[in-house]
């Protein structure tokens, strides 16, 4: 069986990756070259700490207040796009106590699979990425995060995650004993692990290629060949590719490319920024989110070190804008006062569009209007966290296997 994957990044390769041990034949085609996806820059994260979604109490009224400061954690630029309007009233609704609580433990399931299939990914001969389970601390400053932290320790312990402990002040300094921090204290969630993210695109792309996996890059699907409820070809600028069943893992783009198959999905793309800073002994032992600056924090080696963050709500073509990384620079220098951070110039900067879903839930599965055409999108900033998880459940989807996990409240057509 012949399988054709839209989309070259993480929930693309790990598709491929999982079909390909399956034995099916594939061709992953990427508008781009496999080496400038989302997940490339992002903090390197497999979190099952984030069971929190996205759209919760509070972010709404936040949200606005954001708005109008450049250097802000959360932006939603103002538009009257028809796409922004529609995903802006699933986000609403969405934000509620009771659906965030219902999000948690879809999220909490796919992240612990999908950190199992990393640890096994680990240990394959020449596949090297730098995977540690070292935890994540969640760092915080105010007194009103401290209580928040009380309420997640609370949640992570009725889920399960019951290596989550709440630090002191005194205990994070020990925790930390090469750094100054300005902070009240911090969750640690042992559960957590992460990786470079550079690495395990290189290395999956190695391993793809050695099992025979087909790339086509730079190259932009523009439709489909249809008969009757399958989807039996894939159009691209330089040609067509027949396909027994087609996977669309097109991230932030995806709400465009299904669009062609009069599908819809309230998502739009969230535009995150990272530095990152080699050659730099640093000090730190663990990866740390930054809470009320939502930063995040990973050191990947002894001497280099990836700061990351933002949640920037705009379209593909808005220019970047070097006051959001200010803005995280800002926030970590609040929490490591000794620590020497500068605004790199802006081609050292790395930007990407997460793929931002209505209710931060992906979607995965397949859509009633096509008997073979599965759908793995919108995982916000979960791609690489979720990856691993989500490619064996699109090839588990695809052969009609039991799934790993219950995926109904990933359904494509849930608004």
């Amino acid at each position: 069986m012949h399988v054709v994957i839209i989309g070259g990044g993480i929930i693309g390769l790990s598709s491929a990756f999982y079909l390909r041990k399956a034995g099916h034949t594939i061709t992953v085609i990427d508008q781009a070259d496999f080496l400038s996806n989302c997940s490339q820059g992002n903090a390197g994260y497999i979190c099952p700490s984030h069971f929190i979604p996205l759209a919760t109490p509070g972010i709404v009224k936040q949200g606005l207040k954001w708005m109008f400061d450049s250097k802000s954690p959360f932006y939603i630029q103002p538009t009257l796009d028809w796409n922004l309007i529609q995903w802006g009233l699933h986000f609403v609704r969405s934000s509620t106590s009771n659906r965030a609580a219902a999000a948690a433990i879809p999220l909490r399931d796919i992240s612990l699979l999908s950190k199992k299939e990393y640890s096994n990914w680990s240990q394959l001969p020449g596949f090297e990425f730098l995977y540690q389970q070292k935890g994540l601390l969640e760092i915080f400053q105010t007194a009103e995060k401290f209580e928040h932290a009380h309420d997640t320790l609370k949640q992570a312990h009725a889920l399960g995650l019951t290596d989550t402990k709440l630090l002191s002040k005194e205990e994070l300094n020990k925790a930390e004993p090469n750094l100054t921090i300005d902070a009240q204290g911090a969750l640690y969630f042992g559960c957590d692990a992460h990786c470079s993210p550079n690495q395990l695109t290189e290395a999956l792309l190695l391993q793809l290629r050695d099992a025979g996996v087909q790339f086509i890059s730079n190259a932009a699907v523009n439709g489909f060949i249809i008969k009757g409820k399958r989807v039996t070809g894939v159009k691209y600028d330089q040609g067509s590719l027949e396909a027994d069943e087609v996977v669309v893992a097109t991230g932030s783009w995806s709400r465009g490319v299904l669009s062609e198959l009069d599908i819809s999905i309230p998502m739009m793309p969230g535009r995150g920024y990272s530095i990152t800073v080699n050659d730099f002994v640093h000090g730190f032992n663990y990866p740390a989110i930054l809470v009320e600056g939502r930063v995040a924090v990973t050191p990947f080696t002894s001497t280099s070190i990836r700061f990351g963050g933002t949640m920037e709500i705009t379209s593909h073509q808005t220019p970047p804008r070097l006051n959001r990384v200010q803005g995280i620079v800002n926030a970590v220098k609040r929490y490591y006062p000794d620590l020497a951070l500068s605004v790199p110039p802006l081609e050292k900067v790395w930007y990407g569009y997460r793929p931002c879903s209505a209710d931060g839930l992906p979607y995965i599965g397949r859509v009633a209007a096509y008997s073979n055409l599965t759908v793995a999108t919108g995982h916000s900033m979960l791609g690489l966290s979720l990856g691993a998880g989500t490619g064996k459940l699109v090839a588990e989807i695809i052969d009609h296997l039991p799934l790993s996990m219950d995926i109904t409240p990933f359904a494509v057509d849930r608004f």
